[in-house]
Protein backbone atom coordinates (compact mmCIF):
# COMPACT_ATOMS: atom_id res chain seq x y z
CA UNK A 1 0.00 0.00 0.00
CA UNK A 2 2.87 2.25 0.95
CA UNK A 3 4.99 2.05 -2.26
CA UNK A 4 1.83 2.57 -4.49
CA UNK A 5 1.01 5.62 -2.94
CA UNK A 6 4.78 7.16 -2.85
CA UNK A 7 5.45 6.29 -6.54
CA UNK A 8 1.99 7.91 -7.35
CA UNK A 9 3.45 11.40 -5.60
CA UNK A 10 6.62 10.80 -7.59
CA UNK A 11 4.94 10.54 -10.78
CA UNK A 12 3.80 13.97 -10.10
CA UNK A 13 7.75 15.31 -10.28
CA UNK A 14 9.12 16.41 -13.39
CA UNK A 15 12.25 14.03 -12.29
CA UNK A 16 13.40 12.52 -15.75
CA UNK A 17 12.75 8.45 -15.50
CA UNK A 18 16.39 7.58 -15.38
CA UNK A 19 16.60 9.30 -12.08
CA UNK A 20 13.61 6.85 -10.56
CA UNK A 21 14.69 3.50 -11.46
CA UNK A 22 16.73 2.90 -8.89
CA UNK A 23 14.92 4.56 -6.58
CA UNK A 24 12.11 2.19 -7.27
CA UNK A 25 14.16 -0.71 -7.13
CA UNK A 26 15.34 0.08 -3.75
CA UNK A 27 11.40 0.98 -2.97
CA UNK A 28 10.59 -2.52 -4.03
CA UNK A 29 12.95 -4.46 -1.92
CA UNK A 30 12.31 -2.32 1.43
CA UNK A 31 8.48 -3.36 0.13
CA UNK A 32 9.26 -6.72 0.06
CA UNK A 33 11.23 -7.04 3.58
CA UNK A 34 8.04 -5.82 5.14
CA UNK A 35 5.94 -8.28 3.31
CA UNK A 36 4.31 -5.73 1.60
CA UNK A 37 3.00 -6.14 -2.44
CA UNK A 38 4.30 -3.63 -4.60
CA UNK A 39 3.44 -3.29 -8.08
CA UNK A 40 6.59 -1.09 -9.14
CA UNK A 41 6.56 -0.43 -13.09
CA UNK A 42 8.93 1.71 -14.44
CA UNK A 43 6.61 1.59 -17.74
CA UNK A 44 4.28 3.54 -15.16
CA UNK A 45 6.68 6.40 -15.21
CA UNK A 46 7.73 6.42 -18.88
CA UNK A 47 5.18 7.23 -21.05
CA UNK A 48 2.70 9.17 -18.01
CA UNK A 49 3.99 12.02 -20.51
CA UNK A 50 3.23 10.42 -23.51
CA UNK A 51 1.10 12.02 -25.89
CA UNK A 52 0.33 10.64 -29.65
CA UNK A 53 -1.80 11.56 -32.45
CA UNK A 54 -1.57 8.29 -35.06
CA UNK A 55 -3.46 9.38 -38.31
CA UNK A 56 -4.00 6.48 -40.86
CA UNK A 57 -4.10 8.26 -43.70
CA UNK A 58 -2.83 12.37 -44.79
CA UNK A 59 -5.95 12.76 -47.60
CA UNK A 60 -9.35 11.36 -47.06
CA UNK A 61 -10.94 10.72 -50.43
CA UNK A 62 -12.84 14.19 -51.14
CA UNK A 63 -10.83 16.17 -49.25
CA UNK A 64 -7.64 18.14 -48.90
CA UNK A 65 -3.98 17.35 -47.29
CA UNK A 66 -5.39 17.12 -43.57
CA UNK A 67 -8.34 18.34 -43.91
CA UNK A 68 -10.25 15.56 -42.61
CA UNK A 69 -8.16 15.51 -39.28
CA UNK A 70 -7.75 19.39 -38.70
CA UNK A 71 -9.79 19.88 -35.91
CA UNK A 72 -8.42 16.64 -33.84
CA UNK A 73 -4.33 18.48 -34.88
CA UNK A 74 -5.73 21.65 -33.44
CA UNK A 75 -7.15 20.02 -30.19
CA UNK A 76 -4.14 17.57 -29.91
CA UNK A 77 -1.33 20.50 -30.27
CA UNK A 78 -3.30 23.02 -28.55
CA UNK A 79 -2.16 26.72 -27.80
CA UNK A 80 0.83 25.81 -26.12
CA UNK A 81 2.90 24.49 -29.40
CA UNK A 82 4.14 27.54 -31.89
CA UNK A 83 6.43 25.08 -34.39
CA UNK A 84 5.84 21.87 -35.50
CA UNK A 85 9.29 20.02 -36.80
CA UNK A 86 8.28 17.88 -39.69
CA UNK A 87 9.74 14.85 -40.64
CA UNK A 88 9.77 14.48 -44.53
CA UNK A 89 11.94 11.47 -45.18
CA UNK A 90 9.37 9.14 -46.55
CA UNK A 91 9.10 10.75 -49.76
CA UNK A 92 11.52 11.85 -52.82
CA UNK A 93 11.03 15.40 -52.68
CA UNK A 94 11.75 16.68 -48.98
CA UNK A 95 11.23 20.45 -49.81
CA UNK A 96 8.07 20.46 -51.74
CA UNK A 97 6.18 17.54 -48.59
CA UNK A 98 8.01 20.32 -46.30
CA UNK A 99 6.00 23.35 -48.04
CA UNK A 100 2.70 21.05 -48.55
CA UNK A 101 2.29 20.70 -44.58
CA UNK A 102 3.76 24.08 -43.79
CA UNK A 103 0.94 25.67 -45.79
CA UNK A 104 -1.81 23.45 -44.23
CA UNK A 105 -0.17 23.89 -40.84
CA UNK A 106 -0.24 27.44 -41.18
CA UNK A 107 -3.74 27.78 -41.47
CA UNK A 108 -4.23 26.05 -38.25
CA UNK A 109 -2.03 28.50 -36.24
CA UNK A 110 1.15 26.86 -36.23
CA UNK A 111 4.88 27.38 -37.97
CA UNK A 112 6.31 24.13 -39.41
CA UNK A 113 10.37 23.93 -39.62
CA UNK A 114 11.39 20.36 -41.90
CA UNK A 115 13.83 18.65 -39.98
CA UNK A 116 16.00 17.87 -43.19
CA UNK A 117 16.72 22.07 -43.24
CA UNK A 118 18.04 21.76 -40.41
CA UNK A 119 22.75 21.57 -40.01
CA UNK A 120 21.98 18.98 -37.61
CA UNK A 121 18.65 17.27 -36.92
CA UNK A 122 19.16 15.60 -33.73
CA UNK A 123 19.66 19.13 -32.04
CA UNK A 124 16.57 20.01 -34.05
CA UNK A 125 14.34 17.38 -31.99
CA UNK A 126 16.29 17.76 -28.70
CA UNK A 127 14.53 21.45 -29.49
CA UNK A 128 11.65 20.71 -30.70
CA UNK A 129 8.13 21.56 -29.15
CA UNK A 130 6.23 19.14 -30.96
CA UNK A 131 6.84 16.68 -34.28
CA UNK A 132 5.06 15.44 -37.22
CA UNK A 133 5.97 12.50 -39.07
CA UNK A 134 4.27 12.47 -42.65
CA UNK A 135 3.55 9.44 -45.15
CA UNK A 136 4.94 7.91 -48.00
CA UNK A 137 7.15 4.89 -48.16
CA UNK A 138 8.16 3.52 -44.59
CA UNK A 139 11.27 1.17 -45.30
CA UNK A 140 12.34 5.00 -46.95
CA UNK A 141 11.30 6.69 -43.78
CA UNK A 142 12.71 4.39 -41.58
CA UNK A 143 15.88 4.13 -43.03
CA UNK A 144 16.31 8.06 -43.12
CA UNK A 145 15.17 8.47 -39.29
CA UNK A 146 18.26 5.40 -38.61
CA UNK A 147 21.06 7.37 -40.47
CA UNK A 148 20.11 10.50 -38.90
CA UNK A 149 20.14 9.05 -35.58
CA UNK A 150 16.92 10.11 -35.01
CA UNK A 151 15.49 6.83 -33.70
CA UNK A 152 16.41 6.94 -29.78
CA UNK A 153 16.04 10.49 -29.99
CA UNK A 154 12.61 10.80 -30.87
CA UNK A 155 11.80 7.69 -28.62
CA UNK A 156 13.55 10.35 -25.24
CA UNK A 157 11.80 13.49 -26.76
CA UNK A 158 8.47 11.86 -26.62
CA UNK A 159 8.29 9.40 -24.01
CA UNK A 160 10.95 10.85 -21.27
CA UNK A 161 10.16 14.52 -21.76
CA UNK A 162 6.41 14.72 -23.32
CA UNK A 163 7.24 16.36 -26.34
CA UNK A 164 3.74 15.42 -28.56
CA UNK A 165 4.06 13.76 -31.45
CA UNK A 166 1.74 13.26 -34.56
CA UNK A 167 1.82 10.78 -37.16
CA UNK A 168 0.25 9.66 -40.89
CA UNK A 169 0.45 7.00 -42.50
CA UNK A 170 4.41 5.95 -42.70
CA UNK A 171 4.60 8.18 -39.96
CA UNK A 172 2.05 6.61 -38.00
CA UNK A 173 3.82 2.96 -38.66
CA UNK A 174 7.01 3.97 -37.49
CA UNK A 175 5.93 4.78 -34.08
CA UNK A 176 4.90 1.67 -33.35
CA UNK A 177 6.75 -1.72 -32.60
CA UNK A 178 7.99 -2.29 -35.84
CA UNK A 179 7.11 -1.26 -39.49
CA UNK A 180 6.14 -5.30 -40.45
CA UNK A 181 2.47 -4.28 -41.53
CA UNK A 182 3.01 -1.79 -43.48
CA UNK A 183 1.64 -1.65 -46.95
CA UNK A 184 4.55 -0.46 -48.65
CA UNK A 185 7.48 -1.78 -51.41
CA UNK A 186 10.68 -2.16 -49.79
CA UNK A 187 12.30 0.46 -52.21
CA UNK A 188 15.10 0.97 -49.70
CA UNK A 189 16.64 -1.33 -46.71
CA UNK A 190 16.45 0.29 -43.19
CA UNK A 191 18.82 -1.47 -40.98
CA UNK A 192 16.03 -3.21 -39.20
CA UNK A 193 12.05 -3.28 -39.16
CA UNK A 194 12.19 -2.55 -35.61
CA UNK A 195 10.68 1.26 -35.42
CA UNK A 196 10.68 3.92 -32.85
CA UNK A 197 8.09 1.87 -30.04
CA UNK A 198 5.94 4.78 -28.97
CA UNK A 199 2.78 2.17 -28.41
CA UNK A 200 3.52 -1.38 -27.86
CA UNK A 201 1.39 -2.45 -30.78
CA UNK A 202 1.48 -2.44 -34.64
CA UNK A 203 -0.81 -0.68 -36.62
CA UNK A 204 -2.11 -1.11 -40.47
CA UNK A 205 -3.04 2.32 -41.95
CA UNK A 206 -5.09 2.58 -44.62
CA UNK A 207 -6.72 -0.88 -43.94
CA UNK A 208 -9.15 -2.06 -46.34
CA UNK A 209 -11.72 -4.57 -46.17
CA UNK A 210 -12.23 -7.80 -48.09
CA UNK A 211 -14.00 -7.01 -51.21
CA UNK A 212 -16.41 -9.88 -51.86
CA UNK A 213 -17.26 -8.91 -55.30
CA UNK A 214 -13.52 -8.12 -56.50
CA UNK A 215 -12.23 -10.57 -58.93
CA UNK A 216 -8.34 -9.59 -57.53
CA UNK A 217 -6.40 -13.15 -56.61
CA UNK A 218 -3.74 -11.53 -54.25
CA UNK A 219 -4.11 -11.91 -50.40
CA UNK A 220 -6.30 -9.74 -48.40
CA UNK A 221 -5.44 -7.07 -45.62
CA UNK A 222 -6.37 -9.33 -43.29
CA UNK A 223 -4.59 -12.70 -44.63
CA UNK A 224 -1.70 -10.36 -44.88
CA UNK A 225 -1.80 -9.63 -41.05
CA UNK A 226 -2.74 -13.24 -40.46
CA UNK A 227 0.56 -14.42 -42.06
CA UNK A 228 2.09 -11.91 -39.75
CA UNK A 229 0.66 -13.58 -37.10
CA UNK A 230 1.87 -16.98 -38.15
CA UNK A 231 4.72 -15.87 -37.10
CA UNK A 232 6.35 -16.13 -33.12
CA UNK A 233 6.23 -13.51 -31.00
CA UNK A 234 4.16 -10.74 -33.17
CA UNK A 235 1.94 -7.72 -31.44
CA UNK A 236 -1.51 -7.75 -32.01
CA UNK A 237 -2.54 -5.33 -34.98
CA UNK A 238 -4.79 -2.55 -35.25
CA UNK A 239 -6.31 -2.21 -38.50
CA UNK A 240 -6.99 1.49 -38.70
CA UNK A 241 -9.66 2.48 -41.93
CA UNK A 242 -8.49 5.69 -43.81
CA UNK A 243 -10.32 8.12 -41.53
CA UNK A 244 -9.79 6.60 -38.12
CA UNK A 245 -6.75 7.68 -36.04
CA UNK A 246 -5.52 6.95 -32.44
CA UNK A 247 -5.39 9.37 -29.28
CA UNK A 248 -2.96 8.40 -27.03
CA UNK A 249 -2.71 9.79 -23.48
CA UNK A 250 -0.27 8.61 -21.24
CA UNK A 251 -2.35 5.57 -20.72
CA UNK A 252 -5.43 6.19 -22.26
CA UNK A 253 -6.40 5.35 -25.81
CA UNK A 254 -8.84 6.43 -27.65
CA UNK A 255 -10.16 5.60 -31.57
CA UNK A 256 -11.30 9.04 -33.11
CA UNK A 257 -12.40 10.27 -36.53
CA UNK A 258 -15.12 8.76 -38.91
CA UNK A 259 -14.24 4.98 -39.38
CA UNK A 260 -14.14 2.15 -37.31
CA UNK A 261 -10.61 0.16 -36.38
CA UNK A 262 -10.31 -3.80 -36.94
CA UNK A 263 -8.03 -5.52 -34.16
CA UNK A 264 -5.91 -8.78 -34.94
CA UNK A 265 -4.52 -10.70 -32.47
CA UNK A 266 -2.95 -13.48 -32.74
CA UNK A 267 -5.03 -16.94 -32.35
CA UNK A 268 -8.11 -14.65 -31.57
CA UNK A 269 -10.93 -13.88 -34.10
CA UNK A 270 -10.82 -10.24 -34.92
CA UNK A 271 -13.04 -7.55 -33.49
CA UNK A 272 -14.26 -3.89 -34.78
CA UNK A 273 -13.86 -0.87 -32.50
CA UNK A 274 -15.90 2.46 -33.17
CA UNK A 275 -15.27 6.11 -32.84
CA UNK A 276 -15.18 7.36 -29.02
CA UNK A 277 -14.32 3.66 -27.93
CA UNK A 278 -11.63 3.56 -25.29
CA UNK A 279 -8.74 1.18 -26.55
CA UNK A 280 -6.56 1.58 -23.28
CA UNK A 281 -6.05 -2.08 -23.47
CA UNK A 282 -3.87 -2.10 -26.39
CA UNK A 283 -1.20 -0.78 -23.84
CA UNK A 284 -1.62 -3.59 -21.50
CA UNK A 285 1.43 -5.29 -22.52
CA UNK A 286 3.52 -2.17 -21.33
CA UNK A 287 2.86 -3.45 -17.53
CA UNK A 288 6.09 -5.46 -17.22
CA UNK A 289 7.68 -4.65 -13.91
CA UNK A 290 11.36 -3.42 -13.58
CA UNK A 291 12.28 -6.26 -10.82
Amino acid sequence: MFCTFYLHILASWATPVRHLSEFIKLLAAAARLKGIACSCKLSTFKNMKRRLLLVSNSTLHGSGYLDHCQTQIQDFFGKGVKRVLFVPYALHDRDAYTNTARSKFKTLGYEVDGVHEAADPVEAVRKAEAIFIGGGNTFRLLKNLYDNKLVTEIRKRVLDDGVPYMGSSAGTNVSTVSINTTNDMPIVYPPTFAAIGLVPFNINPHFLDTDPNSRHMGETREQRITQYHEEPNTPIVLGLREGSMLLVEGKKVTLLGTTKARLFTPGKPAVEYDPGNDLSFLLDTERASVL
